[in-house]
């Protein structure tokens, strides 16, 4: 897996993304985090700046983190509270790190990062290796969508401003897509293109069992709301079985 994520995109990250970052986006993720790590250890693949992994190490869920991006972590590092939080620089893909962990996961899309299936699958088996017996996976991440493609379209505009265009590029033969964005800064145009490669959420079950891992929960959001046909993304939850007694035996 590339990386896109540079000192450029990292510099601007938080601004760029500021709806994330609101307690109503991130204290529902947190809340369940909480409850899955159930006084465990929490591996977050893909940290960046810290938006998920701060407010959870402050709620007294030790946290190491996963990122290919030292400019980053560069920037969790300069926020109040960092230092409790361990990070690792490298693929999430394929790095190991000391174990285990009650909880592994992976939001906003990341998953996607990893733009082949064999990653992906690697992704998945790599988070199994480090889970404890009952441990957790939760993945968010948005249903493809396809159906806002105009026929013999293949782009998906996401926004147009006065100074910026975003849009999205599907290739629904290979399951590629990419995000691009064109901006006009200081009367100059800049453009980057970032690549995923989209994903089922039945794709995913099987990456899951692949790594032996089970569906528990599948949600279209952070508070357990009901996943359905409409759903534009889905919050998934595999876990790894028991060996023997529960902890609650």
């Amino acid at each position: 897996m590339n990386d896109y994520f540079g000192e450029r995109v990292a510099a601007r990250y938080d601004e760029s993304y500021a709806e994330l970052f609101e307690p109503e986006v991130v204290g529902p993720m947190v809340e369940l985090l909480v409850r899955l790590a159930d006084g465990g250890r929490a591996l977050e693949l893909g940290i960046g700046t810290g938006r998920v992994a701060l407010p959870l190490a402050r709620r007294g869920v030790p946290v190491h983190g996963i990122d290919l991006s030292p400019a980053m972590v560069t920037r969790l590092r300069a926020k109040p509270d960092s230092a409790a939080i361990g990070v690792t620089i490298g693929d999430f893909a394929t790095t190991r790190v000391n174990g285990p962990f009650s909880v592994a996961y992976l939001v906003f899309n990341t998953i996607m990062n990893l733009t082949t299936q064999a990653e992906q699958v690697a992704c998945f088996a790599n988070v199994a290796t480090h889970l404890e017996p009952g441990g957790c996976f939760i993945i968010e991440v948005g249903v493809p969508d396809l159906r806002s493609l105009p026929p013999g379209q293949t782009m998906v505009p996401l926004h147009d401003g006065p100074t910026s265009w975003a849009f999205d590029r599907y290739d629904v033969a290979t399951q590629q897509m990419s995000s691009n964005y064109l901006e006009i800064v200081d009367g100059r145009g800049e453009y980057r293109s970032i690549p995923f490669r989209y994903v089922w959420p039945a794709e995913l079950d099987l990456m899951a069992q692949l790594a032996g891992l089970r569906l528990r929960d599948r949600w279209s959001g952070w508070a357990g709301e009901p996943f359905t046909s409409e759903s534009r993304k889905h919050v998934s939850l595999w876990e790894k079985p028991m060996i023997g007694p529960s902890r609650d035996d």
